[in-house]
């Protein structure tokens, strides 16, 4: 079967597509086959092929396959939380890559994987638009639930125009909290209709906190730091407030009673079927930036790293 796999760490030019054996079944216990339609790119995916988290895989090393994102279809017939699904089943879900650390991603054609890490795909959503909620939709929800505030309560969320970000509105703004998102120029008009009541532009800092603070002068009850500013945007965050980080590495130290968490998005196959049902019902919106085929995942790598693109990079496989 085709993998890509990381070289070694560097820019977009390490990722190198090559043959592996495909997998056969019971190869693993407790885990069945999905030959997959779709996978995606995300930040994770840049940073770790970037070397950003070498010290933290450690001992792993490259070559290794990314990818957590997956869409496609199950080869062995499961058992799992959504029930019993048999082979040919059309299912979605995302591969706890950084937990795992075992090298085995998603840019490939088939995966191995655990019942727990996906659900069926419901309707007539297609592989690409399913293969760009998994990750994105159950980190923004299991943040929120971090948060732990009450409806009525202030929400900054930083990132917002990225994938973890419009999630994090849509459940906000649901859950009937009052929603600022920090976004890029232009994309205003859509969070609002996604549930945001205020929107500040993108930029330096200082003039980000400023324009905050004319919305929120004894700052906010929680903030989710979908941009991964950390310790800057927290003068925004009012005292005995709550923090939510996405990244370790950005999570800033606790000062005034702030409480300070860190979401790293953990497989829920209940979860995601809630919220793939929504997208079905389309009371949920995700994106989908491009979609590309597996052989130019380096230039999918080139455009996310480019910034402003608004949803989920997908590889069809």
């Amino acid at each position: 079967m085709r993998v890509v796999e990381v070289t070694t760490y560097g820019g977009p030019e390490v990722l190198d597509m090559v043959r592996r054996p495909e997998p056969v079944a019971g190869e693993r216990p407790g885990r069945v086959r999905v030959r997959l339609h779709a996978a995606g790119v995300t930040i994770t995916d840049l940073r770790i092929r970037a070397g950003l988290y070498a010290d933290e895989l450690s001992p792993l090393k490259p070559p290794f396959v990314l990818g957590a994102d997956f869409a496609g279809v199950l080869m062995d017939p499961t058992a799992g939380p959504e029930g019993t699904l048999p082979a040919g089943a059309r299912v979605a879900g995302f591969v706890p890559w950084y937990t795992e650390r075992s090298g085995e991603g998603t840019y490939a054609e088939v995966v191995q994987v655990e019942p727990g890490w996906f659900a069926p795909i419901p309707g007539d959503i297609g592989f690409t638009q399913a293969a760009s909620v998994p990750l994105a939709s159950v980190t923004a929800h299991q943040g929120l639930e971090r948060l732990g505030l009450p409806a009525g309560k202030t929400l900054l969320v930083t990132g917002a125009s990225g994938v973890v970000g419009r999630f994090a509105v849509q459940f906000a703004a649901a859950a009937g909290l009052e929603v600022t998102a920090v976004a890029y120029e232009g994309d205003e008009s859509e969070l609002k209709v996604l549930g945001a009541k205020h929107c500040v532009r993108r930029g330096e800092v200082a003039d980000v906190l400023a324009a905050l603070r004319e919305i929120a002068p004894d700052g906010f009850d929680g903030c989710f730091d979908g941009a991964l500013v950390g310790e800057a945007i927290l003068p925004a965050v009012t005292n005995a407030g709550v923090f939510v980080s996405l990244a370790d590495d950005r999570t800033p130290v606790p000062v005034r009673d702030i409480r300070v968490e860190t979401v790293l998005g953990k497989p829920d196959a209940r979860l995601l079927a809630t919220i793939l049902k929504k997208v079905e019902d389309r009371e949920l919106i995700t994106r989908v930036a491009d979609v590309m085929p597996l052989e130019e995942v380096s230039e999918a790598h080139r455009r996310a790293e480019e910034g402003h693109r608004p949803g989920r990079i997908i590889l069809m496989i």
